[in-house]
């Protein structure tokens, strides 16, 4: 299979740039499936469900989303009613939504795809090494393609996963920094690993947020509304190629610059 999977899709830049772009890359990229985490969609926090409908028409196959995933009320519905959506794996067991599922392409094939939430600098949640052990049991045979966004701050957490997963699943991908890493590769059993991918919005900012904001509140803490910004809007992510046995054969850092 060959999957793009794009970073954090940050407020109207990134969210209007993935519903642009995405049938064009899957035809330019000869894409077997376009993954997406859709984390701060909603004006840089969280997700709609009319945004996840468009999202879907557009040509996105699957969507995880993050720590911001219960911004949006209205999403638990979706969560728990879509087959193309997921929420963290080691959220507790009560939380809305399905903990992996599996998307079929238009192609024939199929792709699992899971969502785990670090824990160092975040919101307490259940230990991602259990989760992600119960989680592959359920999936079985069912698939041999399974990708696992991990939505974490520290890049420990990301690597020590990744290498935990080698070999068991076809890419481990980082977001929620918005800052893309230069560590793409293939570990030695055969899983695509990149600490983060970057984000899907405007970089002239910090990290997705209107600069002169950040920076007042930063320097005099004074509270202000963070304003995403607008210029420098690009998509970014990576390209995995795997085969089928679900062992990665490539992973390339993926970036464009839409305006």
């Amino acid at each position: 299979m060959r999957i793009l999977f794009l970073g954090d899709v940050v407020g109207k830049p990134g969210y209007t740039a993935v519903l642009q772009h995405a049938e064009p890359l899957r035809k330019e990229l000869r894409l077997d499936a376009l993954i997406v985490n859709a984390e701060n969609a909603a004006d840089g926090s969280g997700l709609t469900s009319r945004q996840y409908r468009r999202l879907v028409d557009a040509g996105v196959d699957a969507m995880t989303l993050g720590d911001h995933i219960y911004r949006e009320k209205e999403i638990a519905k979706t969560l728990e009613t879509s087959k193309r959506i997921v929420k963290p794996a080691n959220f507790p067991p009560d939380a809305p939504g399905k903990c992996w599922t599996i998307v079929k392409t238009s192609g024939g094939s199929s792709f699992a795809i899971v969502s785990l939430l670090g824990r160092v600098f975040m919101r307490p949640v259940d230990c991602p090494f259990i989760a992600i052990d119960r989680v592959l049991e359920e999936i079985g045979d069912k698939t041999k393609q399974i990708v696992v966004d991990v939505h974490a701050e520290a890049t420990s957490d990301k690597q020590t996963l990744g290498r935990y997963l080698d070999g068991r699943v076809t890419a481990v991908l980082g977001t929620h920094t918005h800052v893309p890493t230069a560590d793409a590769c293939i570990f030695p059993g055969g899983t695509a690993f990149q600490c983060d991918v970057g984000m899907c919005g405007p970089y002239a900012s910090i990290i997705g947020r209107d600069i002169k904001r950040v920076t007042q509140t930063t320097r005099t803490f004074e509270p202000c509304h963070f304003y995403v910004a607008t210029d420098d809007v690009r998509l970014c992510g990576a390209i995995v190629q795997s085969d089928a046995n679900g062992r990665a054969t490539s992973i390339q850092r993926f970036e464009r610059r839409i305006q």
